[in-house]
């Protein structure tokens, strides 16, 4: 049986044309790209993806199948998925299903046979933009145009406190923005307790909890949407340790009267360096994001811990008067690399002296 043709339709104007796979139906979204050459099943369930439509750049997709126990969050956020090549017989010793199948039970629209390196370098050049994937190349541009990302920190997370780990040395109220599962498990394996809180939730509720340090998630979208949020983490600075990722990293910025701004094309994959200030040590990193922090906007409150060795854009922050510190990237990569993991460690750190000094 030959899969179904379909079209990509770009918002410059562009069509590719490939194959259906995965689930039926079409799709627009806001199209990006991400170079891991392994982690897809990560990147399908991770929930900063939603609202969007990820291209791998790595040209065979799928040949270790599809691993529940692999899964980022309990579903796909992705609108929808681009590969070169799709593999239909992978061969791995925990693989459950295909990527086809995975995607027709996700219920998440795939494309396949598309040149991707043309359509890397498109929104390489021009940034990201809309797309649109149909089953006749898509002709209403100004719906195309008018697509955004919206409410998605409220549309990914949880609607109910979920606790982690056993009663131990450590708890930690984690906010889940959109947050990937190795975060807890990371946290979990530190001997912490991890309580697990809505993003709606209050500074008081917080501080409710009597936690010893807090967590800010990963998670999708345009932080500065998130008022509510902010507002919470300004009442919330100091008064216990905070470990911010991703998200967390850009809200806690915005807390602190810092800025942000979209990205070009943002990072995306598991091969970004970053550059330790302090040491001058690059380690090779995890990323998913599309907006970045305006380096000069956080100086006169933090100082500045990692910058991307590509192009110099914020990736850490220590808030040494706040006990607080951020990175961009994803120290608890599930799909790798782990060189970044001992950033959980100096989170146990700053907890740890601060009950010491209790």
């Amino acid at each position: 049986m030959t899969d179904k043709k379909v079209f990509l339709t770009l918002q410059n104007g562009k069509v590719f044309e490939g194959k259906r796979f995965g689930a039926d139906g079409e799709k627009i979204g806001e199209l990006v790209f991400t170079t891991g050459m392994t982690g897809y099943i990560e990147t399908l369930t991770d929930p900063s993806y939603f609202g969007q439509i990820v291209a791998q750049t790595f040209p065979l997709i799928g040949n270790y199948g599809m691993i529940s126990e692999d899964y980022e969050s309990k579903k796909s956020w992705v609108s929808a998925y681009v590969v070169r090549e799709k593999c239909d017989m992978p061969s791995n010793f925990r693989c459950e299903i295909s990527l086809d199948e995975g995607l027709k039970k996700l219920g998440i629209i795939g494309i396949y046979g598309v040149d991707t390196r043309e359509l890397t370098r498109i929104v390489r050049e021009t940034g990201v933009m809309n797309a649109a994937i149909t089953d006749e190349p898509f002709t209403d541009f100004e719906r195309l145009r008018a697509y955004r990302v919206k409410d998605a920190v409220k549309s990914v997370t949880c609607n109910k406190v979920m606790e982690y780990g056993e009663e131990n040395e450590y708890k930690v109220v984690m906010y889940d923005f959109g947050a990937k599962r190795n975060i807890e498990r990371e946290l979990v394996k530190r001997g912490c307790h991890v309580i697990e809180v809505p993003s709606y939730f209050t500074a008081e509720q917080v501080l409710s909890y009597h936690p010893d340090g807090i967590m800010l998630t990963n998670g999708p979208g345009d932080p500065e949407e998130n008022v509510e949020v902010i507002e919470n983490i300004k009442k919330l600075a100091g008064k216990k340790p905070i470990f911010g990722i991703c998200l967390g990293h850009q809200l806690f910025a915005l807390a602190m009267g810092g800025k942000t701004k979209k990205m070009k094309y943002g990072h995306r994959g598991s091969n970004q360096p970053v550059k330790n200030l302090e040491t001058g040590r690059v380690y090779i990193s995890s990323q998913n994001h599309g907006y970045e922090v305006i380096s000069d906007s956080i100086r006169e409150v933090g100082r500045l811990s990692f910058i991307n060795a590509n192009d110099g854009t914020c990736e850490g922050v220590d808030y040494d008067k706040l006990n607080a510190f951020t990175v961009q990237f994803h120290p608890e990569a599930c799909g790798g690399p782990h060189d970044v993991n001992f950033l959980f460690d100096k989170f146990i750190d700053k907890m740890k002296k601060e009950k010491s000094n209790a």
